[in-house]
C-alpha cells in the first residue's frame, strides 16, 4: 500500500477530481464516523465527499448506512439494498437530480442505489417518514435525494479535483472531476472507476463478491440571466458484480441517462420560482452463471443460462413556488413517470446467445401525480407544514405465459390485464422553536398510499394463484415526533415514530404450492400477500466537544414491527444498534475511532420479508472497533496555514478481525470453489484503506 500511495502522487499533481463545486471545505480534517445531525426536523444532509468510516462508500446504499435508522442488505461486494426503519424497495424513494432510476433485475441485483456513485454528487438529503409529497408517489418510509449544486461563476475560471483510494481485498477507487464556466455558460465532467476483489470474513471465509464499475457523466449549463438557468446532463455507466447469494452474477449494468432542467427565479412578487425537468433512463442488465464463476455442463444444463432484462423510464416534473406573503410558501406541481420493462432469456448461452433472442415486453407501469405543499411561519418560532398528493396509477400485465410447470410454462391468467387506480396521501407537521433554549420540537402525521411495484406484481406469485398482479396497494399512516437541542458545541437529536400499515405487502419465500403435472406433489414458491402490520421505533444522535480538540459522536437506533395478521414479528426488522465515535481534532490533522455495537435479534419470521430479502432466523450480537486518521497538507508560505486543497485519510475497519453477519442479510448460495451454503453472508474482516483527495482551481486561490 505505501508503494501504491507514493506511485499515485505524480498522477494527483495534475488537475484531478475532488470538490470543484465551490463549497468551502469543512473545518479540520476529521473522518466522519456517524451521520451529521439533522439540519431540520426529519431531514439529514450528508456530504458524500467527506472521508468516512467504514471504508468510503462505492455505491448509494453504502453511503446511507451511516445514518441512524438505516441498514444494508448484503448480497456481495456491491449492489446492497438500503433499508430504513425496516422498510425497503419502493417504500424508500431514491432520486438522483430529481430523476428515478428503478432497476431492471427481477431478483434485485440492481436496486436504484446500485447505479449511483456517491462522490459524483454534492450532497445526499434524507427525509424520514411520509413527510413530503414533492418527490414522487409512495415513499412511505422516507425519501433519499442525491443532489448536485449548480455552480455560479462570477468570472471565467475552472476548477478540478480528484480522489484515489486503495484498500484491503484489492479495493481501488479513482475519481476525476473538472469544471469550468463564466457568467453565461458552465460545464462539468466526472469520471469514476471502482473495483474490488473477493473479500474474506473474519474467519477467513472467501465470499464471492468481486466487482468492477465505471461511470462517465457530464453537465452543460446556460445562464442567460442572473435568475434563469437551463441545464442538459447525461450519464453512462456499466460494470459487473459477483453475487454470493444466488445462482447468477451481474455481468452488465449498462445505464444511459439524459436529463433537461430549466429554472426561473423571482419572476414576480408572487411567483418566486418555476422549475421544469424531463429525463430518460435506460437500464440494460445482463446476468449469467458462467462469466464470473465456474460452470460445469450437465445433462440438464448443457450450457450456461443468461437473462437480459431492460427498463426504460421517462419522467417529467414541473413545480411552481409561490410566496403570497413573507410568512407563507406554496409549492404546487405535477410529475409523470412512464415505465416499460422487457426481458429475454437463454437456456444455453453457448448455442443460443441471449443477445440474439427477441425482447418481450412483460410490464408497463405509469404514474401521473399532482402535489402541493404549504409552509406557514408564525410568531415566536412556530411553523406549520402540510401537503397533499393524488396519483393516477396504471399497471399492465403483458406476460402471455408464466415460467412455471416446465420449460414451456403455463398460460398467464392475468395476461393483458390493466389496473387503474387513484391513490391519495398527505401530511401535517407542526414545528416549534423554543426561545432562548436552543431547542426545536416537532410532531407530524402522514398518510401514504403506495402502489405495488414491479417486484411485488410480476416476479412473484399470489397465495391462491400463479400471478400476483392483483396485489392491493399499501396504506401507511405514521406519526413522527422529535426534538433537537443545541448548547454551545453540544447537539442532541431525538426522533420517534409509530406506523400502522393496512394491506402491507409481505413477500414470503418457500411457500408450499401444488407441483406441476407429472412432477413432485408440491413445490416451494415465492408469493406476495397483503397483511396488517405496525412498527415503531426511533433514533438518538449526539455530537459534543467536551474538552478542547476532543470530539464525541454517538447514535442509537431501534425498530420493532408486528405482523398482526399472522401473530408474528414483522420480518426484516434490524436489531438495536449503537455507534460511538471519539476523535481528537486539530487544525490540520485528526485521529479517531468508531465502535459499532449491535444487539442480538431474536424476533424473526422465517421466510417472510420484503423484495429486499426474507428472515433467516436468529442472529447473535456483535461489536466492531475501527480506527482512522486524517491529515491536511500545510501550505508553502510563512503563515503555515493548512492547505485546503489536499487531504490524506486512512483507516482500519474491523480492527480485531471479528467474524460476524448482519441480521438483515442473504444466505450464501452453493458456488463451486467457495465454501459454505445456507449460512448468512459474513461481513468483511479486517481491512486497511487510504484515500487522497486533491482540489485545484484557477485563478489560484492561495497566496
Amino acid at each position: 500500500m505505501p508503494a501504491a500511495l507514493l506511485g499515485s502522487l505524480p498522477l494527483l499533481a495534475v488537475p484531478s477530481a475532488g470538490d470543484p463545486s465551490g463549497r468551502p471545505d469543512p473545518p479540520g480534517a476529521v473522518v466522519e464516523v456517524t451521520a451529521p445531525m439533522p439540519v431540520e426536523p426529519l431531514v439529514t444532509v450528508l456530504d458524500p465527499r467527506n472521508p468516512r468510516q467504514p471504508v468510503p462508500a462505492q455505491d448509494g446504499a453504502e453511503s446511507l448506512r451511516v445514518i441512524p435508522g438505516f441498514a444494508l442488505v448484503r448480497k456481495g461486494g456491491t449492489g446492497g439494498e438500503p433499508v430504513l426503519r425496516g422498510m425497503a424497495g419502493s417504500r424508500l424513494g431514491v432520486l438522483a437530480d430529481g430523476e428515478e432510476t428503478p432497476g431492471g433485475c427481477g431478483g434485485r441485483m440492481d436496486p436504484p442505489t446500485a447505479y449511483l456513485f456517491p462522490e459524483a454528487y454534492d450532497q445526499i438529503r434524507v427525509v424520514k417518514g411520509p413527510q413530503t409529497v414533492q418527490h414522487g408517489p409512495g415513499s412511505s418510509a422516507g425519501t433519499v435525494l442525491f443532489q448536485r449544486t449548480p455552480p455560479s461563476w462570477a468570472d471565467a475560471g475552472w476548477a478540478a479535483g480528484g480522489s484515489w483510494m486503495a484498500g484491503g481485498f484489492g479495493r481501488e477507487d479513482r475519481i476525476l472531476e473538472v469544471q469550468g464556466g463564466n457568467p453565461r455558460w458552465y460545464g462539468r465532467a466526472t469520471g469514476i472507476r471502482s473495483r474490488c476483489g473477493d473479500y474474506r470474513t473474519g474467519a477467513g471465509t472467501r465470499i464471492h463478491s468481486a466487482y468492477e464499475r465505471w461511470s462517465l457523466g457530464g453537465v452543460l449549463g446556460w445562464t442567460p440571466g442572473a435568475r434563469t438557468r437551463v441545464e442538459l446532463r447525461g450519464t453512462r455507466s456499466d460494470g459487473q458484480a459477483a453475487y454470493a447469494d444466488r445462482g447468477m452474477d451481474g455481468v452488465g449494468f449498462l445505464r444511459n441517462n439524459l436529463g433537461l432542467a430549466c429554472e426561473a427565479r423571482e419572476l414576480s412578487g408572487l411567483v418566486d420560482q418555476v422549475t421544469f425537468q424531463a429525463s430518460w433512463n435506460r437500464v440494460d442488465h445482463l446476468m449469467d452463471n458462467a462469466s464470473l464463476r465456474p460452470f460445469t455442463p450437465s445433462s440438464g444444463s448443457p450450457g450456461p443460462m443468461a437473462r437480459n432484462p431492460g427498463r426504460t423510464t421517462r419522467g417529467a416534473r414541473v413545480a411552481c413556488t409561490l410566496r403570497p406573503d413573507e410568512a407563507s410558501t406554496w409549492v404546487l406541481g405535477a410529475d409523470l413517470r412512464l415505465d416499460q420493462h422487457t426481458v429475454r432469456r437463454s437456456l444455453d448461452q453457448w448455442t443460443a446467445p441471449v443477445q440474439d433472442q427477441p425482447r418481450a415486453e412483460d410490464a408497463a407501469l405509469d404514474n401521473a401525480g399532482l402535489f402541493g405543499e404549504w409552509t406557514r411561519c408564525f410568531p415566536r418560532g412556530g411553523r406549520l407544514v402540510c401537503g397533499l398528493r393524488a396519483d393516477q396509477w396504471r399497471a399492465r400485465d403483458l406476460r402471455l405465459r408464466l415460467p412455471l410447470g416446465g420449460a414451456s410454462g403455463i398460460s398467464n391468467p392475468t395476461a393483458m390485464a390493466t389496473r387503474d387506480q387513484v391513490l391519495a396521501g398527505g401530511f401535517l407537521r407542526w414545528e416549534q422553536e423554543l426561545e432562548r433554549t436552543g431547542t426545536t420540537v416537532y410532531v407530524g402525521l402522514g398518510h401514504a398510499r403506495r402502489a405495488p411495484d414491479y417486484w411485488e406484481l410480476f416476479p412473484v406469485e399470489a397465495a391462491g394463484g400463479p400471478s400476483a398482479f392483483g396485489t392491493r396497494p399499501e396504506r401507511t399512516t405514521q406519526l413522527d415526533a422529535g426534538a433537537s437541542w443545541q448548547l454551545g458545541g453540544t447537539r442532541l437529536s431525538l426522533s420517534g415514530f409509530r406506523s400502522e400499515v393496512a394491506d402491507y405487502i409481505l413477500i414470503q419465500s418457500r411457500f408450499p404450492k401444488p407441483g406441476p403435472a407429472g412432477g413432485p406433489a408440491s413445490r416451494p414458491a415465492t408469493i406476495a400477500r397483503n397483511i396488517g402490520a405496525s412498527s415503531w421505533g426511533g433514533e438518538l444522535a449526539l455530537a459534543a466537544a467536551p474538552a478542547g480538540p476532543l470530539r464525541v459522536d454517538g447514535s442509537l437506533a431501534y425498530t420493532r414491527g408486528e405482523n398482526r395478521s399472522d401473530g408474528l414479528p414483522l420480518a426484516q426488522m434490524p436489531p438495536l444498534e449503537a455507534r460511538l465515535g471519539l476523535a481528537w481534532e486539530e487544525a490540520s490533522w485528526s485521529v479517531g475511532s468508531l465502535v459499532r455495537m449491535v444487539a442480538p435479534q431474536n424476533r424473526f419470521a422465517l421466510d417472510q420479508g420484503t423484495i429486499a430479502g426474507q428472515d433467516l432466523g436468529r442472529t447473535p450480537g456483535f461489536a466492531v472497533l475501527s480506527l482512522n486518521a486524517s491529515w491536511r497538507l500545510r501550505g508553502f508560505h510563512r503563515s503555515r496555514k493548512p492547505h485546503p486543497g489536499l487531504q490524506l485519510s486512512c483507516g482500519v475497519d474491523n480492527l480485531f478481525n471479528r467474524d460476524y453477519a448482519e441480521h438483515i442479510s442473504h444466505n450464501i448460495s452453493a458456488i463451486q470453489g467457495y465454501p459454505g451454503e445456507r449460512a448468512r453472508i459474513g461481513e468483511p474482516g479486517r481491512s486497511l484503506w487510504v484515500k487522497i483527495k486533491l482540489n485545484l482551481a484557477n485563478p489560484w486561490p492561495f497566496k
